[in-house]
């Protein structure tokens, strides 16, 4: 493989704080990426997002795909900007059983996976980003820039979200009615810090930053209920190891309709605006910010359309 793929992660490792080396960023943005089985779209992912960060890390975890064979072409073409990990233990899948059973610094824990991928970022703020997004350029740019002006220091968490695309039972592409969002505080721009990290929950993996955590815009299109498999495949639904995940597809394959940019705006809740003179939740907080951001700037219907050919679809 490529000079810009790194050796394999052993059995071994184990998070540390100090494996951060916050002391030692440099000004910039990285992206980080865990990866398994991301063939699909990984790549229309990292040419979306490539050009417009200062690198991306990308964590592959015992693909059975071509994962491997995309990420080595793609090294050798961006060179260092494109940073490539295997980590080879077997990992738990989230919402598992054996997720909620790990330890956070087990080799095993996907908590363990996600904190090595933040420890091979090398700049001052990094952003979570999966292998199914593919960037809405102008809006990324937009936010990128307000990071840079700001001469990548954060004092809070800037959380993006994205449009939910699939494809319904007659093969049409739309966004899902049944779930148009993706992304509730859970992808972010950080700084960071000391006390930044990956933390266990049962359910997932879970963020630590201790500051406040504020919804920006709507940055990409979620490709993964485009995947053959729904995006379920990692989730060791076949082992009965994850009745969480198993309930969502049985969810999605029970409904797949689509709509139109246009019919989302229409079916948004009532509500909003007196939600907002409410004192939230947090979770519930960024939903609100996520429903207005739609309805002051929503995507357009031709900008989806380009993004469905750009993915291939």
């Amino acid at each position: 493989m490529s000079s810009s793929t790194e050796p394999d992660v052993t059995e071994s490792y184990r998070f540390a704080p100090d494996d951060l080396k916050t002391g030692d960023r440099l000004p910039g943005i990285g992206a980080f990426m865990r990866v398994k089985n991301g063939a699909d779209f990984i790549e229309a992912t990292i040419r979306s997002h490539i050009g417009h960060l200062d690198e991306i890390v990308v964590v592959h975890n015992q693909c059975t795909d071509a994962t491997p064979e995309i990420l080595a072409r793609l090294a050798a073409e961006f060179g260092g900007k494109l940073r490539i990990f295997h980590y080879g233990p077997r990992v738990h899948a989230p919402g598992s059983a054996a997720h909620a059973r790990e330890p956070a610094d087990s080799p095993a824990s996907f908590v363990n996976q996600s904190n090595f991928a933040l420890t091979r970022t090398r700049y001052r703020v990094a952003m979570k980003l999966d292998d199914d997004h593919l960037a809405m350029e102008a809006r990324l740019v937009a936010l990128i820039g307000r990071i840079r002006a700001a001469d990548y220091r954060l004092d809070r968490v800037l959380c993006f979200s994205g449009i939910n695309l699939a494809r319904d039972e007659t093969g049409k592409v739309g966004v899902l009615r049944r779930e148009p969002f993706v992304g509730t505080g859970d992808h972010f721009f950080f700084e960071v810090t000391p006390e930044t990290r990956f933390i266990h929950h049962p359910r997932f993996e879970d963020f630590h930053h201790g500051r406040r955590r504020v919804f920006t815009d709507f940055t990409y299109w979620h490709l993964k209920f485009l995947k053959p498999d729904f995006g379920f495949a990692n989730r060791d639904l076949e082992s009965g190891g994850n009745p969480r995940f198993e309930r969502k597809r049985q969810e999605f394959l029970a409904d797949r309709r689509v709509i139109s940019l246009a019919e989302l705006r229409a079916a948004a809740p009532t509500l909003i605006d007196l939600a907002t003179m409410l004192p939230l939740p947090e979770k519930a907080r960024l939903k609100v910010d996520r429903w207005r951001r739609f309805l002051s700037a929503a995507p357009r219907e031709d900008e989806m359309q380009r993004a469905i050919v750009k993915a291939k679809l």
